[in-house]
């Protein structure tokens, strides 16, 4: 395009991963296998169907402990970034990043959770790590617990509807931050906190096979509320440290009526409440908005809670909003057709085309959405993932001319420049994700989102030698010019 766009001389430039979709070393140092790593790779025959995966209950877990045989398990081998992290940070300071977004594995501090003291060799490495990204200029942000609880936990304590989970979390949490303040400015709890309630294989209640679909659903919002609680005691305790910013990470999408249909109009409105705006309205407020009072009486969801479980919401809100986008889609009251889009169903876009998976591609969407929460909220806002994946194989040359993601991240780039002139604090974005890794969803390698190649199949056959796509020399002469 040669098209220049402005942004703030200080925007933080840079890309997202995750430890469980990145890191491997699944038996290393202490480590214990997490609720993600138990998941088996299933090659699927529709990749816009998701439903095998999507609909792992916490009993399928339980029985993959025993490594079934010729199943492969792709999130205890990522990319190998427990030995390869310092050519990998080196890579994103050469595309020109100036921070880099990643997360801890909570198994490597604590693998059972409820140990007294952290495991000395998983923060090591976790330092390690900090230096070099100390030693490239790169400033952090850090997601606490990203898709990944130990899975001693589920085991012995049955996940998040175990109020002892609170303590654990947060003795986790605050070691953390106790022993990388120096290094880690910006922190997020949870990762796509909203999603715990769609996605079943995140350690909560919802996921038991004995239960009605509305015990399910009751059992996951009161497995959401100690989230609150445990994100709201780290608030808390991270107001002891300067110059630390604690925000929250919410799966955000646009979604808009499918038509002027009165009907679908108020749906929409109701599914943005329920799906996106209440962990928005909860976090920043420290208040159950109203509209989700009447949800809950009219599901027959009771929250339970402790006496001081309000006031500690109240107390201790987030100091900024980070969210994904990936797409939009529609919304009806019934009979509209659907697709997939980060772990949920959506209703189709006849304006938009999609991935392979079924994703919306919708730039304007993302502009829209920033209005929207910078209207409702006046917080700083942060993307902390953004992306596009698409099926990818190297070429003679060793490289991937990827003119596709260069389109999609351009034209997404172009829409936060205007939403930035509208008058949004939009300060930072991180894409999803500067480097091939284990996707969340699906577990496969196929489904590639970086600016770098990672050379593994979806049974990790390969060299894991890393190359740079066309989209990297891109990002990196943006960097310098702004030119898009």
């Amino acid at each position: 395009m040669n098209k220049k766009i402005e942004f703030p001389k200080n925007f933080l430039w840079g890309g997202a991963t995750a430890a469980t979709q990145i890191e491997g070393a699944y038996n290393v140092d202490g480590k214990s296998l997490s609720v993600m790593e138990m998941i088996p790779f299933i090659k699927l025959k529709d990749r816009k169907d998701l439903s095998e995966t999507r609909n792992l209950t916490t009993q399928d877990l339980l029985d993959s402990i025993e490594n079934k045989k010729g199943l492969h398990y792709p999130k205890r081998y990522g990319i190998d970034f427990y030995n390869r992290y310092k050519e990998d940070i080196a890579l994103f300071k050469e595309a020109g990043f100036k921070i880099f977004r990643m997360s801890v594995s909570w198994g490597r501090i604590f693998p059972n959770g409820d140990e007294e003291e952290p495991n000395k060799k998983g923060l090591e490495f976790y330092k390690n790590v900090f230096e070099e990204c100390k030693k490239q200029g790169l400033e952090l942000m850090v997601t606490i617990n990203h898709f990944d609880m130990p899975f001693p936990i589920i085991q012995k304590y049955g996940g998040w509807k175990n109020r002892k989970v609170i303590d654990m979390y947060f003795k986790y949490a605050k070691t953390l931050i106790d022993e990388f303040s120096e290094y880690v400015k910006y922190w997020l709890p949870f990762n796509e906190i909203n999603l715990g309630v769609l996605f079943s294989a995140m350690g909560l209640e919802g996921d038991s096979n004995k239960k009605t679909l509305q015990e399910k659903i009751a059992g996951t919002y009161q497995d959401l509320h100690n989230q609150f609680v445990a994100q709201a005691k780290f608030i808390e305790y991270a107001k002891n440290f300067d110059n630390t910013m604690v925000g929250c990470m919410v799966a955000d999408a646009t979604t808009y009526s499918i038509d002027c249909n009165p009907i679908n109009v108020f749906e929409n409105q109701q599914k943005e409440q329920m799906k996106k705006f209440f962990y928005y309205d909860v976090m920043t407020s420290g208040e159950y908005p109203s509209y989700s009072k009447r949800f809950f009486k009219e599901n027959k969801i009771e929250i339970i809670k402790e006496i001081s479980d309000d006031q500690l919401l109240k107390n201790n809100t987030i100091q900024f909003i980070s969210f994904s986008y990936y797409m939009s889609s529609t919304i009806a009251k019934e009979n509209t057709e659907m697709t997939e889009g980060n772990l949920m169903k959506m209703g189709k876009n006849p304006f938009l085309v999609a991935t392979e998976w079924g994703w919306q591609i919708d730039p304007i969407g993302l502009r829209y959405c920033l209005n929207q929460l910078w209207d409702r909220y006046h917080l700083p806002l942060f993307i902390s993932e953004n992306g596009i994946g698409v099926l990818e194989e190297l070429n003679e040359s060793n490289t991937i001319n990827d003119d596709y993601r260069i389109e999609y991240l351009g034209k997404h780039f172009e829409q936060m420049s205007e939403a930035i002139k509208d008058g949004v604090n939009l300060f930072g974005y991180t894409m999803w994700t500067p480097i091939d890794v284990v996707s969340a969803g699906s577990n496969e390698m196929s489904k590639r989102y970086g600016l770098i190649y990672v050379d593994y199949d979806d049974y990790h056959k390969g060299t894991g030698n890393r190359f740079k796509k066309k989209s990297y020399y891109w990002f990196k002469n943006f960097m310098e010019t702004c030119e898009i």
